[in-house]
């Protein structure tokens, strides 16, 4: 069972064209031990889907959503629904909110795109009242509104912060190669040194995408840190350039644009190291597919952003070498999760003589582990 779902662009939601429901294709209907609803949607757009409880409810709000003016017998089938109303929130969101008969779970919501339809399905099932309850509650950062704070984090509250450390590459990807060593095998042992430093904070889960030479498609290693109930992503890599032309570590966050040529390249390396493994993630024909790599929850996308600034911070404080640009943007699919933090750390090149000293030995890398621990542990108590 899920709690809640959101699905965001990254993009102001003012910049879609409104989108219309279809009553035709809309219902909501009962079905064995659960609850189905249905929205048939002219385009793809962001939404949440949450319950509240002290009147158990499921609230459904859509981005640019011109709704219908349908009757409730149209739509409903009276049953573990008994009403439904909605109300115009601010910044362009609509508000469905369905009461229900007796306390029901989210298990599945999900919107998927064909030629020529969008369609909005989400599952409520049986639950009892404490695990209703206890399942209850809005978005951090949603108020009674429905306007979303994008300063508010999402600490965790029940248990410790937890952190996917992804060192890129690996296996039939080796990454940047110079003078016989591998980004993928630097990367792994950036990424053990750092899983020793974040076991001794208290608090703090560390967890890796891989601890061995093996390729993971981005896309699974971003599954994995959903799986393991990630708060925060740090993917670590290396660059190389044909020339010694550059060097020192920065910080990537996600950005819809292009970014710049950095990035870009990182973006090319990428997406040929998935298609190593036959997965084209440049080819989804799916609306919704590629909707999905220009996403990011509207809170975390701030919260990755300030994330990103303490590690250059922590950086700069440990004589780490920085690049002449330590922040930067870029498309980067690793980057693309809607539902936790992200961010990906660029190591160093291993075209320049004194970034491939360092990252090869564990006293060279020691500034950078450092600095990376220390930022999680900041902000695992802010």
């Amino acid at each position: 069972m899920i709690r809640v779902v959101l699905l965001w662009f990254l993009l102001a939601t003012g910049a879609f064209a409104q989108v219309q429901v279809d009553s035709a294709r809309s219902h909501i209907r009962d079905g064995w031990w659960k609850l189905d609803i249905a929205l048939g949607l002219s385009d793809v757009t962001p939404f949440r889907v949450f319950t509240l409880d002290a009147p158990r409810r499921l609230v459904i709000d859509l981005a640019n959503v011109d709704w219908p003016d349908i009757a409730t017998s149209d739509l409903l089938e009276r049953g573990r629904a008994t009403g439904l109303r909605t109300t115009a929130l601010g910044d362009g969101w609509t508000r469905l909110v369905i009461d229900l008969a007796e306390p029901m779970v989210l298990s599945a919501a999900r919107m998927s795109a064909g030629d020529a339809a969008v369609s909005l399905r989400i599952t409520l099932a049986q639950a009892t009242a404490q695990e209703f309850a206890t399942k209850a509650g809005a978005p951090p950062g949603v108020g009674f509104d429905g306007v979303v704070d994008g300063s508010v984090r999402d600490s965790p509250t029940n248990g410790p912060l937890v952190v996917m450390i992804d060192p890129g590459h690996g296996g039939l990807d080796p990454g940047a190669q110079r003078d016989g060593l591998l980004e993928a095998d630097l990367m792994l042992a950036l990424a053990r040194d750092v899983m020793r430093g974040l076991s001794q904070v208290a608090g703090v889960k560390a967890v890796m995408t891989r601890d061995s030479d093996q390729f993971v498609p981005l896309a699974q290693r971003v599954s994995m840190a959903r799986a393991a109930g990630a708060d925060l992503l740090i993917s670590l890599h290396a660059d190389a350039l044909d020339v010694d032309e550059a060097q020192g570590a920065s910080v990537y966050t996600l950005t819809i644009d292009g970014g710049d040529a950095a990035a870009t390249r990182m973006l090319e390396r990428h997406a040929q190291g998935d298609l190593l493994s036959g997965i084209d993630l440049r080819g989804q024909g799916d609306r919704v597919a590629t909707v999905l790599m220009d996403l990011a929850r509207q809170e975390t996308a701030p919260q990755s952003r300030a994330f990103a600034d303490l590690l250059v911070q922590q950086m700069q404080g440990r004589g780490v070498r920085l690049n002449a640009r330590p922040r930067r943007e870029g498309q980067l699919a690793v980057l693309a999760a809607a539902d936790f933090q992200s961010v990906l750390i660029e190591a160093g090149f291993l075209s320049n003589a004194a970034d491939r000293a360092r990252l090869r030995t564990p006293q060279g890398r020691a500034p950078l582990v450092a600095a990376i621990v220390a930022a999680v542990s900041i902000w695992g108590v802010d």
